[in-house]
C-alpha cells in the first residue's frame, strides 16, 4: 500500500479500484496535496493492467466541498501563476481509463469540477451541485465554467455560476449531470457494481469509445464521426474483437485480454 495522506487506495472488485477522499474533517477540501495524491494514485492505475475502472468518492457528508480556502487565500497573483493544481487537473482530466464519481452530500467548486472529470456520476438523495466561486470573488478555475455549459446548458450553468446557488441530485438528474441516483447508503456500491460491469469488456475497446463520446466536446460533428470511423476500423485489429465475436457466435463469455 503507497503512502496516501488524504485520500485511501483499495480494490473492492476484481479490475475495479476506489479512490476514497479522506479529509473528512474539512468536509474533503481539495488541498494540493490531495490533488497531487489523486495524480499519483490514477499515474499508478494507468500503468497496472490490473486496473480497468475507478470509482472516486468521498462519505456520507461530502464528496469534496470544494478548494481548501486556507491555502487559495495564501496564494497571490503572482503565486497561482506557478501553483501545481494545473498538472494535478489536467492529469485528471486525461486519464484514459473509465472513471465514476460515487457522490454523497456536498459536491461544491472543485468537488463539482472534480465529479464532472470523471465519466458517470452516481449520486445519492442528499448530493448538491454548485459552483459557488462567486461568493468568494472568483470563478471556477478547474473546468466549471467549460464542463458545465457543456452538460446541463448555458442557462443553468449560467445560474449556478452566477448566483453561485447549488441544485439538488433530483435537478442534476435531469439536467443530465448525474447518471442516476440512490439512496445514500447505496451510491458507493452502485458506483462499483458499474464500474465492475465496465471492467468485464474489453479494456482496450472501453479506452478507445471513452476517447470517441470525449471527442464530442472537443470537436464539430463531421471531425467526431471521422474519429469514431477510424476509431472502429482500428479495433477490427484486435484480439479482442476476434474474441468477443467468436464467444458471441459460440454462445459463451468472452475472455477479454485488452490487446
Amino acid at each position: 500500500m503507497h503512502d496516501y495522506t488524504d485520500i485511501a487506495v483499495s480494490s473492492p472488485r476484481t479490475h475495479v479500484q476506489l479512490i476514497r477522499l479522506n479529509r473528512p474533517e474539512v468536509l474533503n477540501a481539495l488541498r494540493q496535496r490531495l490533488l497531487a495524491e489523486i495524480k499519483s494514485a490514477l499515474a499508478r492505475a494507468a500503468e497496472d493492467d490490473e486496473v480497468r475502472a475507478l470509482v472516486i468518492t468521498g462519505d456520507q457528508r461530502a464528496f469534496a466541498a470544494g478548494a481548501d480556502i486556507n491555502e487559495l487565500n495564501a496564494h497571490d497573483r503572482v503565486s497561482i501563476l506557478s501553483d501545481s493544481r494545473l498538472a494535478n487537473w489536467q492529469a485528471i482530466r486525461t486519464f484514459a481509463k473509465p472513471v465514476i464519481a460515487a457522490v454523497n452530500g456536498f459536491c461544491l467548486g472543485g468537488g463539482c469540477e472534480l465529479a464532472m472529470s470523471a465519466d458517470i456520476i452516481i449520486a445519492g438523495e442528499d448530493a448538491r451541485f454548485g459552483q459557488p466561486e462567486i461568493n468568494l470573488g472568483l470563478i471556477p478555475g478547474a473546468g466549471g465554467t467549460q464542463r458545465l455549459p457543456r452538460i446541463v446548458g448555458r442557462s443553468l450553468a449560467m445560474r449556478m455560476v452566477l448566483t453561485g446557488e447549488p441544485i439538488d441530485a433530483r435537478a442534476a438528474l435531469a439536467a443530465g449531470l448525474v447518471a442516476e441516483v440512490v439512496q445514500p447508503e447505496l451510491v458507493v456500491e452502485r458506483a462499483l457494481d458499474i464500474a465492475a460491469t465496465i471492467a468485464q469488456k474489453s479494456p482496450i475497446a472501453v479506452r478507445m469509445a471513452k476517447a470517441a463520446v470525449l471527442q464530442a466536446d472537443e470537436t464539430g460533428l463531421a471531425a467526431g464521426l471521422d474519429y469514431e470511423r477510424r476509431t472502429f476500423q482500428i479495433l477490427f485489429a484486435t484480439e479482442d474483437k476476434a474474441e468477443g465475436t467468436a464467444a458471441f457466435l459460440g454462445k459463451r463469455k468472452p475472455t477479454f485480454k485488452g490487446r
